[in-house]
């Protein structure tokens, strides 16, 4: 894994060693930030289920001003501190540890300013097992609730997954499907 473009293009990321974490390929994580654009530059950025971080630091590459990496597998965390450490990255980013749907509107108040843009990249079958009523209550509300007016949640999962046109208070703004997998784009409604 590397970082696509930015200020530390090229840099080589420690990859997760087990198969719990699936990092994001290459072609797709340039469409999203082709998709994003000039959104990336001076935003405030919340990746969960962040794994070794790959999508965080490279919105950080790409001028985000800050990130929030929320992980719970210790592998993945420890991959994911060295890399923030290798990129000299530390005064901005920060981690949650442990499972972020527990704790995720607690965090989120203790943070001053508005989430621009949110990365939501829970394993696969996680979202298969959700209601959606328990997606909205525990993740989606709690997003919501802190996003920016123009922000946007990034939500990746299996393509055949089916998701209502709304998580109230997000609504579907577009979608998109690479292979097996989807990124959908929320915004407030």
């Amino acid at each position: 894994m590397r970082i696509i473009a930015g200020q530390h293009k090229g840099r080589r990321l420690l990859s997760p060693k087990s198969m719990a974490t699936r990092p994001i390929t290459s072609r797709v994580k340039t469409a999203l930030f082709n998709i994003l654009g000039d959104a990336v530059v001076d935003a405030v950025v919340a990746d969960l289920f962040s794994g070794t971080g790959s999508i965080g630091l490279e919105a950080i590459s790409r001028g985000a001003k800050y990130c929030f990496f929320a992980e719970r597998d210790r592998q993945a965390l420890d991959r994911l501190k060295r890399n923030i450490e290798a990129m000299d990255l530390a005064d901005r980013c920060r981690i949650w540890r442990g499972d972020i749907l527990r704790y995720l509107r607690r965090r989120l108040d203790e943070i001053d300013e508005p989430i621009d843009l949110a990365f939501v990249d829970p394993p696969y079958a996680l979202p298969e097992r959700w209601r959606p009523n328990e997606a909205v209550e525990k993740l989606f509300a709690p997003l919501a609730a802190k996003l920016a007016d123009d922000g946007m949640v990034i939500f990746r999962c299996r393509r055949n997954i089916p998701l209502p046109d709304t998580l109230k208070p997000l609504y579907l703004h577009d979608r998109r499907d690479y292979g097996q997998m989807s990124l959908i784009f929320l915004k407030k409604n």
